[in-house]
């Protein structure tokens, strides 16, 4: 069964949904957007704090898990992408995070022409429609709402006042190029709610006669053409809901966007990728690109855990049947209180020695603390500051174990295999320390649970650091841009040596951002779309 489009997009995540609203801006073009999970119409997707709901819960998410991680001490961590509407957008932390100058200007020197933070700023305030209205740093009237928290904790005021007697200052905000400081998360959430991709690129969009969308549609593989002498993209291979496979065609280009894992598991299910690795699983080699799902990198972070005195924190309000209630009423009648929350209100970044180039370490603090996610909140009062190296230098990779769609893929992140990376993450410990141990801190009489205050040395510290590190949810690269022989895509997010064939995701990502992943990712899907219809222009 055959079925014709123009642009075939794989995933309805965040770029995804992006891609479906621009390129059918054109009543004369035909979009075709297929997304293996179902419709975002879970109950507990709207409400902010539901991501404890929706994170875990196979309605919603992939539940990936890694491989035996030998820098994290041979554990296997859960590893959450979307699996529904609006992709991560739909269970993620909602915080809007676009990275540092230097982390744009980086892809650019690598010779990426178009990426560089002048480049891009204007691309970031274009989607943008900020709270607090357009300026030089952020734009108004666009789809993805950027809002302030609406809960305070007292808690994290006296953190913020510690990080500054620590030496990370104060800010307005992050998200103007250079982020060292401290300074509260902005969120994709409007009055209370969650702002998903979905709300803002596609339902506003979804009545259009040249756009369709299939929920359930499985991709099984890539359809390719050689007539002209170039192997050329021209379907997809979809089961959608208990149907057979079928043969979507498209005239134009087929579009990956099905993140980090996805988009190179589809390119290796297509015969695109490592010839050694195609072979060993019986897929005819159609194009050795060795770059496909490997450069896997992550921000791992290390969360210590302290119990404080003296102040209340969400353990204590959501342990007492009244608190619950007194939650719940706040956010039924004024939308705010701590259903609002995000996993993370609080942020700081700083260099984790002098002679970082610019913020390598950043915070995400929590006025609250739990074993493991998913897990009861602990009955004592207590915080969780996590710190993060943003610049990783270990990688990982993303493998098909089958020739099998179904079958999930090898998912290595290599974590802590570098000393650089060691290195970082005993000093962001100490760090942690200095300022829990600041005057701002004293009345609340912080107590260290983990690590713990006997470990002391840095062999102790590195340990406790593979013990306690977990992810962020930040893959990328397993499809990076460059020109380099590992690269897997060009500055234009075109396929290398294959026509009609594009990503336009967060796999592209030469080096990860600087912060949350989904603000970087609504940018590149933005370029990528303009990339797209000055191609079609242009022909």
């Amino acid at each position: 069964m055959t079925k014709e489009y123009d642009y075939i997009i794989v995933g309805a995540g965040t770029a995804g949904c992006v891609l479906a609203n621009r390129l059918s801006a054109n009543p004369q073009t035909e979009v075709l957007l297929l997304e293996a999970g179902d419709k975002d119409n879970y109950f507990w997707i709207d409400i902010p704090v539901g991501y404890l709901y929706t994170i875990g819960n196979t309605r919603t998410d992939w539940c990936y898990q890694t491989e035996p991680d030998p820098g994290l001490n041979g554990r296997t961590i859960g590893y959450a992408r979307g699996k529904v509407l609006g992709g991560c957008s739909s269970i993620n932390a909602m915080i809007y995070m676009r990275g540092q100058k230097s982390d744009y200007d980086h892809w650019a020197d690598l010779g990426n022409r178009g990426w560089s933070w002048d480049e891009v700023l204007p691309i970031f305030k274009k989607s943008e429609d900020y709270q607090h209205g357009a300026g030089t740093f952020h734009g108004s009237g666009g789809e993805l709402r950027v809002e302030e928290r609406r809960v305070n904790w007292e808690i994290l005021d006296a953190w913020r006042e510690a990080a500054e007697q620590s030496g990370i200052p104060k800010i307005a905000e992050f998200n103007r190029g250079d982020n060292f400081g401290n300074a509260y998360f902005q969120m994709n959430q409007r009055r209370g709610k969650r702002w998903s991709a979905t709300k803002a690129y596609l339902r506003p969009v979804a009545n259009r006669p040249n756009l369709t969308v299939l929920t359930q549609a499985h991709v099984e593989r890539i359809e390719f053409s050689n007539n002209t002498g170039q192997l050329q993209a021209t379907g997809i291979h979809a089961r959608v809901g208990n149907d057979p496979s079928h043969l979507f065609h498209a005239h134009q280009e087929v579009l990956l966007a099905a993140g980090a894992i996805g988009s190179p598991q589809i390119l290796q299910l297509s015969g695109i990728g490592s010839g050694k690795l195609l072979q060993e699983k019986e897929i005819t080699v159609r194009a050795e690109l060795a770059g496909v799902g490997e450069n896997l990198h992550d921000h791992l972070q290390v969360r210590s855990v302290y119990e404080v005195k003296n102040t209340v924190t969400l353990n204590q309000r959501a342990n007492s049947l009244f608190g619950k209630l007194a939650m719940g009423a706040e956010y039924l009648f004024f939308k705010s209180g701590p259903l609002t929350m995000p996993p993370s209100q609080l942020g700081a970044f700083a260099k984790s020695d002098p002679d970082q180039p610019s913020a390598n370490i950043e915070w995400h603090v929590q006025p609250l603390s739990l074993d493991k996610f998913g897990d009861p909140l602990h009955t004592f009062n207590a915080i969780t500051p996590s710190v993060c190296n943003l610049r990783p230098s270990s990688r990982g990779h993303v493998r098909i174990k089958t020739s099998n769609a179904e079958d999930y893929p090898a998912i290595s992140l290599n974590y802590l295999s570098t000393s650089e990376d060691e290195t970082v993450a005993v000093r962001g410990l100490q760090f942690t320390r200095k300022i829990m141990a600041a005057e701002a801190l004293e009345q609340f009489k912080p107590k260290e649970l983990k690590p713990g205050s006997d470990i002391q040395t840095d062999e102790q510290l590195l340990s406790a650091a593979r013990d306690l590190g977990t992810t962020i949810f930040h893959p990328v690269g397993t499809c990076k841009m460059g020109n380099d022989n590992m690269a897997v895509v060009n500055d234009r997010l075109q396929v290398h040596g294959i026509k009609n064939l594009r990503v336009i995701d967060a796999s592209v990502m030469p080096r990860i951002t600087s912060g949350n992943t989904n603000a970087p990712t609504v940018m590149i899907a933005e370029k990528g779309a303009e990339f797209i219809l000055k191609s079609r222009k242009e022909n």
